[in-house]
């Protein structure tokens, strides 16, 4: 495999004049957030053309989410760590959108990628993927489904960028589908993008240094939060000493969540796990248990604390659909989700295609601005400076490490009751899976979806996908599918027939 970018196919640095075909972009970058937006900006820098394609309105991904203008913010600044890192990319997006080198295209959802045209030549060894010859397609099309109209878009580039982000990790418990049961990303993202708290007594739990933030930020915006409930302990950062200790600014920052925390009064229980919330109408309080290594909830530990809202979520999962689609590689990451499997210039295993961000392994923002303009480097054709390199492995160190204490046990299933909801969209409680693996046969995360609806209604597994995979008694894998979003049968009836 080649390891600088000189030897890799790309569409070098040119002006828009120089493109023989009008529409076809050097580069398309699939999702604004801190790696998108990195990499578009970085890339429009050296002179390629760049279509930046987002399904928010707004750019700066689901961290850098901004409250709406009629809202009328004065300060959205202080609700983000790192603001002054997107400032500087967002001004430079509006630069290079008005001198013509970016289209922004925001509230655009990309349903697929295809190739298009005849292949050209790539060095054989470019990737373990592609056609026989290890070749990258002269274009990609790239297919959306734009605004509140849901009209179809197509768009053309020599290479694409996937930096689509990520989306919570639920482990189900009795009592979540109740009012007032949110994910924590959810509650970051209510107070974020509409300045409103989830409740006015919060208790924030599950799993990951998310947590912290999230405790913080519903404190200091008026909330009342109890607790914050950890299933890990942070003894398990113990072995990964080294890997911390080059990440000075991260422990700080863990040490100013801290500081929020004491200076609000908010408890912290690790090794324990919210196991049910009570109520009617809406959730009123909460049971806390103790847990064991393996996060099984120890008898005679359970307690309840009073509340109006819970903020849970265990962690992130890469969103891989886009990726998978297109038969990318992937890799189970430290926290036991599957990533993409990258090399050293972010290209994933199919030619062409490059990725950056929480696609390869949830690490957060500051990773993903680096990778981003590693990337917008490789494709081109610039060396990567080894400041980059060096800064990119030294913040992907911490988060494997982060990953790898706060990956939950294979015994939190055991605060499922039969009568537990799994999955809300098809409505299939735990009994049914367990019946499934235990009676019919079901060995795998598939066949209990085929014998139980579990992970076939709206949210296609995002929500139930690790439960299901539990309770079935494997690794939650990657699909594979040919529509990453909902289409409408209009848009999929209007496109051109294929050639064969």
């Amino acid at each position: 495999m080649p390891t600088s970018p000189s030897d890799l196919p790309g569409p070098g640095a040119q002006d828009a004049a120089d493109h023989p075909e009008e529409g076809l972009a050097d580069l398309a970058v699939v999702g604004a957030g801190p790696a998108g937006l990195a990499a578009a900006v970085t890339a429009a820098g050296f002179g390629l053309r760049v279509t930046l394609i987002d399904a928010g309105e707004r750019p700066g991904g689901q961290f850098y989410r901004h409250p709406a203008p009629q809202l009328g913010a004065e300060r959205p600044e202080a609700l983000h760590h790192g603001w002054a890192a997107f400032a500087a990319r967002e001004r430079a997006l509006r630069a290079h959108t008005a001198s013509g080198r970016v289209t922004y295209l925001p509230g655009h959802h990309v349903w697929t990628v295809v190739p298009q045209d005849a292949a050209q030549d790539a060095p054989q060894d470019a990737a373990p993927a592609g056609d026989a010859a290890g070749r990258a397609p002269a274009a990609w099309v790239l297919h959306a489904v734009a605004g509140p109209e849901e009209h179809a878009v197509a768009v053309r580039a020599r290479a694409v960028l996937l930096a689509t982000g990520s989306y919570e990790r639920q482990l189900p418990f009795p009592g979540w589908t109740l009012p007032g049961v949110v994910g924590a990303g959810g509650a970051q993202a209510m107070l974020k993008g509409g300045l409103v708290l989830p409740g006015r007594r919060v208790v924030v739990a599950g799993s990951g240094p998310l947590l912290l933030a999230v405790a913080g930020s519903l404190a200091s915006a008026g909330a009342r939060v109890p607790a914050v409930v950890e299933a890990a302990a942070y003894t398990g950062y113990a072995p990964a000493l080294p890997a911390l200790l080059r990440n000075p600014a991260k422990l700080a920052e863990g040490a100013v969540y801290g500081g929020a925390l004491l200076r609000h009064g908010v408890r912290l229980l690790t090794r324990h796990a919210v196991t049910e919330a009570h109520g009617t109408d809406r959730v009123e309080a909460v049971t806390v248990a103790r847990l064991d290594a393996d996060w099984r909830p120890l008898p005679g530990t359970a307690r309840r604390i009073p509340c109006d809202a819970v903020a849970v979520g265990h962690g992130l999962v890469p969103q891989l659909e886009l990726a998978t689609g297109l038969g990318c590689a992937t890799r189970r990451a430290a926290d036991g989700t599957a990533a993409l499997d990258l090399d050293a210039l972010q290209r994933t295993s199919v030619p062409g295609i490059w990725s950056a961000g929480e696609t390869g392994g949830i690490a957060g923002a500051q990773p993903a601005l680096v990778e981003g303009e590693i990337a917008a480097h490789a494709v081109a054709g610039r060396p990567v400076p080894a400041a980059l390199v060096r800064r990119r492995a030294r913040l992907r160190a911490f988060a494997d490490a982060m990953g790898r204490a706060h990956r939950p046990g294979e015994g939190w299933t055991g605060w499922l009751r039969d009568d537990t909801d799994v999955c809300r969209c098809e409505e299939v409680p735990a009994g049914r899976i367990r019946e499934a693996v235990a009676d019919l046969g079901a060995g795998d995360a598939r066949t209990a979806k085929l014998l139980t609806r579990a992970g076939m209604g709206w949210c296609q597994g995002r929500m139930c996908g690790p439960a299901v995979a539990a309770l079935a008694g494997e690794e939650q894998a990657p699909d594979r599918r040919p529509l990453s979003c909902p289409v409408p049968m209009r848009l999929l009836a209007g496109l051109p027939p294929a050639d064969g």
